[in-house]
């Protein structure tokens, strides 16, 4: 089943409306990290427990604003294939996306199927690999 122009615009209202979101997000988070001084939140002693904990909360932070550069580059690419015609064809067997799954995921490029074998195929972050 094909997605009809008014299906379309709505998940293109969606995906922008969440890029907006991202994105002043992201700012926001880069303007802390900016900031942010490692000394302030160590403290003026600063020993080794304070220093795990400030370098902890950083990685956290540094994850959450890769995770969300990542999503505003999949949001990215939706739009784009939304304006070249391909939005909702999977990028890698080429068939048809189910309309289900970009109403719960507008930003899918892949279809079900081959979405859970990329996902068994590659390593997924914060997942071990020994």
């Amino acid at each position: 089943m094909t997605l009809n122009s008014r299906q379309l615009d709505e998940l293109k209202r969606v995906l922008t409306k969440r890029r907006e979101a991202l994105e002043s997000e992201t700012h926001a988070d880069a303007a802390k990290a900016r900031e942010d001084v490692f000394s302030e939140t160590v403290g003026p002693v600063g020993d080794t427990a304070a220093e795990a904990a400030a370098d902890l909360i950083s990685d956290i932070e540094n994850a959450e604003l890769s995770r969300d550069l990542q999503e505003l580059r999949e949001i990215d690419a939706a739009l784009a294939r939304m304006s070249d015609g391909s939005y909702g064809t999977c990028i890698d067997c080429g068939e048809e996306i189910d309309p289900e799954r970009l109403r719960r995921e507008p930003a899918a490029a892949r279809c079900f199927a081959c979405q859970s074998v990329h996902e068994k195929t590659f390593i997924q972050p914060g997942k071990a690999t020994l």
